[in-house]
């Protein structure tokens, strides 16, 4: 019941900024497919919502991997999984620092 109450409110409320600003024509199109990404998430169980996270994460990973290569062509896979974690590392460093 909540939930569709939620979904009705999402689906009514207007855009914060007006349908001029659109840089492109596919801005509304886009807009409406992140709305219903957003009601799908909200109806996932929390074990659901952790699995995505997982999922999510190592998709971030694979194209975080495919940017190495792309960057450094010299790189075998042992160096690009190492500049990988290098990444990784230095992002939690970044996060734990004031």
């Amino acid at each position: 019941m909540l939930n569709d109450m939620i979904s009705a409110e999402l689906h009514e409320q207007p855009f914060p900024y007006p349908a001029a600003e659109h840089s492109s024509p596919y801005a509304p199109v886009i807009d409406q497919l992140y709305r219903e990404e957003v009601i799908e998430a909200r109806r996932m169980k929390p074990e659901q919502k952790f699995l995505a996270g997982e999922e999510l994460f190592h998709y971030a990973c694979a194209i975080t991997l495919e940017g190495i290569r792309s960057q450094n062509p010299g790189f075998d896979e042992t160096a690009c999984r190492r500049e990988l974690r290098r990444r990784l590392d230095l992002r939690e460093r970044m996060e734990r620092s004031p």
